[in-house]
């Protein structure tokens, strides 16, 4: 049994792709402007922009360049990170339901920062990266091997169950390590539900470096992954070599993840909407839903953590929260849609 996407004609869908990029382009930069404007304490545009070109009165100016620009950055490198990493997993598994999350990448970056902290890491972002990296390698080749194990390949839906399974046990460990010691774990109470908010330009730095090779690796990938589709034989009478491509999949999703589960702690779901949304405008081919998913997956994640500076009065919510509240309903809608279906 294995999940798809039912066949729909690419031909009208590709004509789109520059109407996508332009309106994504467009929403992106409106996404940006609310979340620098936006928050417990609204600013005019004009006070705004003399506070982030240092013009401004000390307020403004400390309020935008130290905490809304540092936060609207992250939001934008974590979420091309989750967007990318999710459309790679989903051309990867051939599966439309994958995400970091349900593969439990996002749960195993997560424990190794909970592990390295509870040995006594300093809870800085730069020292926090490796655990993270490692945490997110470790659960990828989990997955893959716990679904290969038994008769019959490693088909997409034994790979989401292995996932499924997998993230509920390193979910589990990390809460009772928290628990274990509640008085080191206070402060990453944000972090473990998923937040940008607090994070400074230098916390940014500590990753970018790791996000942007695993964008460029995925970027490289694009039509390896797409000869990869047609199956093994098929990409192998390409040039293409499915190993490697799988490998390097593999490498870019960990470096996706795990440095993006360092700055921001896991958020869930993002991974799963964008590609999808993507594949709806523009098609099934990845060279188009891999690049759509880098400006998609910043947008939604800035406009979710805008909405969390101001639904509950007087008080911020993290961004993992707002984004396991949209993307629930659309994992379900996923599912019991026409959208998606097994054979």
């Amino acid at each position: 049994m294995t999940t798809t996407v039912q066949a729909r004609p690419d031909g009208t869908r590709r004509t789109r792709m520059p109407l996508a990029v332009l309106g994504l382009s467009v929403a992106l930069l409106a996404a940006v402007a609310a979340s620098l404007l936006v928050g417990t304490e609204t600013l005019a545009p004009d006070r705004a922009l003399a506070g982030l070109l240092g013009h401004g009165d000390a307020e403004a100016e400390a309020l935008m360049q130290s905490y809304r620009l540092p936060r609207t950055l992250v939001a934008i490198f974590v979420g091309a990170a989750l967007g990318t990493a999710g459309a790679l997993i989903q051309a990867y598994t051939r599966n439309p339901l994958a995400d970091p999350g349900i593969l439990g990448v996002n749960d195993g970056a997560a424990l190794g920062v909970t592990v390295a902290v509870a040995l006594g890491a300093t809870g800085a972002v730069g020292t926090l990266v490796w655990p993270a990296l490692a945490g997110a390698g470790v659960a990828t080749l989990a997955v893959l091997l716990l679904a290969a194990t038994g008769r019959g390949p490693a088909t997409p839906l034994r790979m989401t169950l292995a996932g499924v399974a997998l993230a509920a046990v390193l979910a589990g460990v990390a809460t009772a390590i928290r628990l274990s010691d509640p008085d080191t774990f206070e402060r990453f109470r944000s972090w473990a539900a998923g937040s940008v908010a607090g994070r400074s330009l230098d916390d940014l730095a500590g990753v970018v470096p790791y996000i942007v090779a695993g964008l460029v690796l995925g970027l490289v990938l694009l039509k390896a992954l797409n000869a990869v589709a047609l199956g093994d034989d098929v990409a192998a009478s390409l040039g293409v070599d499915p190993r490697r491509t799988r490998l390097l999949t593999v490498l870019s999703v960990t470096l996706l993840v795990g440095s993006a589960t360092a700055v921001a702690g896991p958020i869930w779901f993002l991974g799963l909407m964008v590609p999808h949304v993507c594949r709806l405008l523009v098609g099934n081919d990845h060279a188009r839903i891999v690049p759509l998913s880098m400006l998609a997956a910043p947008t939604i994640l800035l406009l979710a953590d805008t909405l969390a500076r101001v639904a509950v009065p007087l008080r911020e919510m993290p961004v993992g929260v707002v984004t396991a509240f949209v993307g629930a309903p659309v994992l379900i809608w996923l599912i019991s849609g026409r959208q998606v279906h097994t054979q």
